[in-house]
């Protein structure tokens, strides 16, 4: 199982970024796939959460300014976020669950300058 995050960046308070997790290796169409973020010092929590079906769940914090969607023809799930803040800088990771499995990509960093 691989998958592979970009779109992070730097971006000014009230900028957007578009995130994607191409993934490889899993039966992509069928599985529930997640973002997470971890700030410096804190421990990682769900962002977003979208299942095989397409339907989706957001932490309370980004409801409204976070979008998450999948395109199952490329293997890839992706999380629109707009109207950021500063504390919404961390690094970025994709997660798929399989089984008893959890698995993780590199994780790309977003940093919001206020």
């Amino acid at each position: 199982v691989q998958l592979q995050a970009s779109g992070g960046g730097t971006v000014q308070a009230g900028g957007s970024l578009r995130l994607s997790c191409a993934a490889s290796g899993i039966a992509f169409s069928i599985a529930a796939m997640g973002w997470y973020r971890q700030a410096a010092g804190n421990e990682r929590e769900l962002v977003a959460y979208i299942t095989n079906d397409g339907r989706t769940s957001y932490a309370g914090s980004v409801k409204d300014r976070f979008s998450i969607s999948r395109d199952n023809a490329k293997n890839t799930v992706y999380l629109q976020m707009n109207s950021l803040k500063p504390e919404d800088t961390g690094v970025y990771y994709c997660n798929v669950v399989i089984g008893f499995n959890n698995f993780w990509g590199q994780g790309t960093q977003v940093t919001v300058s206020s």
